[in-house]
Formats: structure tokens, C-alpha cells, sequence
């Protein structure tokens, strides 16, 4: 059954909101009523599934009974948790490579404990300090993979592959996020990264917004759509508004709503739905009060980009879309 504007699930994702409570704890380490406070601000939002994305809480490293707290705070603020958008930690990382793929499967294991099927991984590194100094960190750059690298990318692709397995064992997609100068960072390197890996349940997160925000030239947000969304299984999506001077090599971009961005998401999430995809939405805003943002972005997506019945029959995706037929969110 395909599903339509009435019952597509709509996560909110957590980046509004700080790590840290306002008692000045951490809140990885908060008790669970500061957890059911932020999860009711979101369900006062309008939502009722989230994504627990990790610069709020990391549900890798928190215990069992930690979880159990956490499941039962969402329950009390009457919100679902729908996914996981493990940030920052990629599994390539110089440094600390073998660290993030222990806590990648650790994620997995605890997503499992909550009920979550789709968990999204990427490949971008911790900010630099020039980036955490701007405004916007985007205009900055930050790391970047090697694209002649080709022990780096080989690696890439075996742990990726190996999240994927131990992923499949759980009964869970993973979905890569695209992201600047990684190997996820563009369409045609995203799609060759996913064919490597080669499993059903590995998918990609076209979040082009990460593309399209950066101070330079950027891809065309309609190829990168029409490269990648074959092969999405979840999508964090938001928009920017972006200027460019091309004569001068000047570019800009803020954040902005959906609807009045440079991408086109009705166009956009028809291509998608034309090449299979019937994943969770997740939407994500930077600056000023984020979760509005995020709360008027989900009600654009069901007054206008969402199908307006499930009388259609979806394209074939080329990678396997979540069992979101069996229990759908109701807005």
C-alpha cells in the first residue's frame, strides 16, 4: 500500500535543541523528565514521530534500562521515535575511525531496543574550530575526503557494508547522509559509494540542502535529485536560499523554509516517489527557533508535496524501502 499526505511519517529531527539541560548537565546524562520535557515541546509542535538525532541525546552510548527511560519518555509525550541521524562520527576518521564504527553498531543495537528500523550514518567529520567560530560553519571548509584515495575509499565501503550486515541481522535499513567534500559528497560519488556496498537494506539520505549551502559551485539541486533518490530509503530534508554571482565567484546561502528555498521539494519528492521511495521524511532546520521551522515545513509537505491519496502505484527503488505499511504515524 503507498502511503499519502494523510499518513507519511514526518519526524522531527533534534538538532534545535542543546546537549546540554538547563540545570547546566549534560543531557546524555539528564534524568528522564528533562527527556519528556524537550520530546513534549516537540509533540506540541505538531509531531508524533522524532528522530533522535545524536547532538541531542546519543542513543549509542546509553544503557539499556537509559533507553528503556528514553522509550517511555517518548510514549508519555505521545511521539514514536521513528529514526536515528548518527552525526559526525564517521567510520574513516584518521583518528578515531575504529571508535565511531564500535559506537555506529552500538547505535544500531540501541535503535533496535527502541523500535527503530532506519538508522542514518555519514561520512562528515567534527567541526573544526574555524567552522564552530562562524555563524553558519558552512562557509568554512572543513575536512575533506580524498576522492584518489583508494585504500580510504575501499574502507569506506567495507565498514559501511559492515554496518549494513549487522543492520540487516537487526532487521533495520541504514541510509548514508550526502554530505560537502566527503565521499558522500556529491550525486555521482554517493551512487557509486551505495553500488559498492552492494546490500538491499543500504541505502542513501539525499539530503541535498547540505550541498547546496555551500559558498561556491554547487551541483544543480535537479541532478542531484535525479541521480540519487533511486536509491533513498530516508530523507532529511530542508532548504536554503541561495544567490549567486558567477561572473564574480560569489555565492550565498541561509537557511530558509521549504516553501520559499531554492529547492523545489514538490518536484523533488514527485521524482522520488516516481523512483520508489516511501521512507520516513525528517525535517531539520539551523538557526532561530528551529522547531517551528521544522513544524511549518512538515505542514507544507502534507498541504502540498505529499501525494494527496495513495491511489498511485511508486516507481521501483532500487534499494529496499522500510515497513512503514505495517505502522504508520497519523497526523
Amino acid at each position: 500500500m503507498s502511503l499519502s499526505r494523510n499518513d507519511w511519517p514526518i519526524a522531527a529531527s533534534m538538532l534545535p535543541f542543546s546537549d546540554v539541560a538547563p540545570s547546566g548537565v549534560p543531557v546524555q546524562d539528564a534524568g528522564p523528565e528533562e527527556w519528556a520535557r524537550v520530546l513534549g515541546e516537540v509533540a506540541d509542535a505538531g509531531f508524533d514521530c522524532v528522530d533522535f538525532t545524536d547532538n541531542w541525546v546519543k542513543v549509542g552510548d546509553l544503557s539499556p534500562a537509559r533507553l528503556d527511560d528514553l522509550a517511555a519518555a517518548s510514549a508519555q509525550a505521545g511521539l514514536r521515535p521513528a529514526s536515528v541521524s548518527a552525526i559526525r562520527r564517521s567510520v574513516i576518521d584518521a583518528e578515531n575511525g575504529a571508535d565511531n564504527l564500535a559506537y555506529s553498531h552500538r547505535t544500531l543495537e540501541a535503535a533496535a531496543r527502541l523500535g527503530i528500523e532506519v538508522v542514518s550514518f555519514g561520512l562528515h567529520q567534527a567541526l573544526t574550530r574555524e567552522q564552530r567560530e562562524q555563524l553558519w560553519f558552512w562557509t568554512v571548509d572543513g575536512h575533506r575526503d580524498d576522492p584518489d584515495d583508494v585504500e580510504a575509499w575501499m574502507l569506506a565501503v567495507a565498514r559501511l557494508r559492515e554496518l549494513g550486515r549487522h543492520a540487516e541481522e537487526l532487521g533495520q535499513l541504514v541510509s548514508l547522509e550526502l554530505y560537502e567534500d566527503t565521499y558522500l559528497g556529491t550525486a555521482d560519488s554517493s551512487v557509486r559509494l551505495v553500488e559498492e556496498i552492494g546490500l538491499e537494506n543500504v541505502g542513501l539520505n539525499p539530503d541535498i540542502g547540505n550541498l547546496i549551502r555551500l559558498h561556491r559551485r554547487v551541483e544543480s539541486w535537479e541532478e542531484i535529485v535525479a541521480k540519487t533518490v533511486p536509491y533513498a530509503n530516508f530523507w532529511h530534508v530542508k532548504n536554503y536560499a541561495r544567490d549567486e554571482d558567477r561572473a564574480r565567484e560569489q555565492y550565498f546561502a541561509v537557511p530558509a523554509p521549504m516553501e520559499s528555498g531554492l529547492i523545489n521539494y514538490r518536484a523533488a519528492i514527485a521524482s522520488a516517489i516516481a523512483a520508489g521511495f516511501q521512507g520516513i521524511l525528517c525535517t531539520e532546520n539551523y538557526g532561530g527557533d528551529g522547531l517551528s521551522v521544522c513544524a511549518a515545513n512538515r505542514d507544507y509537505l502534507r498541504r502540498h508535496a505529499l501525494p494527496k491519496s495513495a491511489d498511485y502505484v511508486p516507481g521501483r527503488s532500487r534499494v529496499r524501502q522500510g515497513s512503514l505499511s505495517v505502522e504508520r504515524s497519523t497526523p
